[in-house]
């Protein structure tokens, strides 16, 4: 590369792309006498002629030809290169890091909406387990599932997770038809591990009183998403969060098992990042947006649950177990 002129290459590619040395001066900001000179040194340092002047006319030559073919190309790559760079710079960006499956079943169906109302920001959403080190990585906040207390950060609640046993309404029927008691159709029934939940199933069994000798999981999952779905098809009785399935529960593709047996209701979604961060005035936006699109749900989510026949116990996560309530069936 330190034997190719780049500043004569760059004016070739000119002149041979607007077919004209003036019209080539005029785009680089020089003039034509300046082009004609760094033709000649391009020339005289390939020993070829790459133009050749017919009425008045300067044509490439087959050497010439060739040279354009790829200068042209290399040239374009550079300019678009750099358009994207500065529009990069100049844009305006929002970067969320939000677990898989609250991504993809809540704040997803709902971004379209916060971005309607900031339609000057880019939002790039990171959907991943993995809690954002604010140090070292450029992300704005994180959407994060657990039981809060990250110190050195603002951790403000997002809402509570609800979490029940859920299944297809036929899966129900099958297993109704087994004995009128649900114990008994917990013993015989597909149970279904999301194994990232706060509340499991070994907690959700202790905290009412449960034993299921032999207790064993026929399905194991790493994702609540692909824990709802099987339910939904009605390959088994899933525990997970109402928060990801509320729409299924809406159409009545998902019901709880039992509304005798209480939701565990307790905080468990946060909007976690450094106190600074909120000097940004789209985190603030973003987070008054969140609160309401929150609490919109939340209120949808209780109204239902109410209207099956369920009723709440409230706590903070594992700690709920102890002593189950007295009108467990």
């Amino acid at each position: 590369m330190r034997d190719i002129n780049l500043k004569s290459t760059e004016y070739f590619e000119a002149v041979a792309r607007l077919g004209s040395v003036t019209r080539a001066a005029e785009e680089l900001g020089v003039s034509p006498s300046a082009v004609s000179q760094q033709i000649r040194l391009l020339e005289s340092q390939f020993g070829v002629r790459l133009f050749r002047r017919e009425k008045r006319r300067l044509v490439l030559t087959l050497d010439g030809d060739r040279l354009f073919q790829t200068t042209t190309q290399a040239f374009a790559a550079i300019r678009n290169a750099r358009s994207a760079i500065v529009r990069q710079r100049d844009l305006r960006n929002l970067t969320i890091r939000v677990s898989p499956s609250f991504g993809v079943r809540w704040l997803g169906p709902r971004i379209a909406a916060f971005a309607s109302t900031s339609p000057e920001w880019n939002i790039r959403i990171d959907a991943t387990p993995d809690f954002t080190v604010f140090e070292t990585e450029a992300v704005d906040l994180d959407l994060r599932y657990g039981l809060g207390g990250w110190t050195g950060l603002t951790v403000n609640p997002v809402m509570n997770d609800l979490v029940l046993p859920f299944c297809s309404p036929d899966y129900l029927r099958t297993l109704q038809a087994i004995s009128p008691d649900p114990v008994e159709q917990l013993a015989h029934a597909r149970l279904i591990d999301s194994v990232k939940m706060l509340y499991r199933w070994d907690l959700w069994l202790a905290a009412n009183r449960i034993n299921l000798p032999g207790l064993s999981y026929q399905f194991r999952f790493d994702r609540s998403s692909m824990s709802i779905e099987l339910a939904r098809q009605g390959g088994g009785l899933a525990l997970d969060s109402l928060t990801l399935c509320l729409p299924e529960l809406e159409r009545g593709e998902l019901v709880p098992f039992c509304p005798a047996f209480p939701v565990i209701d307790f905080a468990a979604y946060w909007l976690v990042c450094p106190p600074k961060h909120f000097n940004r005035r789209i985190v603030s936006r973003f987070s008054s947006w969140l609160e309401e699109a929150a609490q919109e749900h939340e209120v949808r989510a209780r109204a239902l649950l109410t209207g099956l026949g369920c009723h709440f116990r409230e706590g903070l996560g594992p700690e709920l177990i102890g002593p189950g309530p007295d009108t467990v069936p």
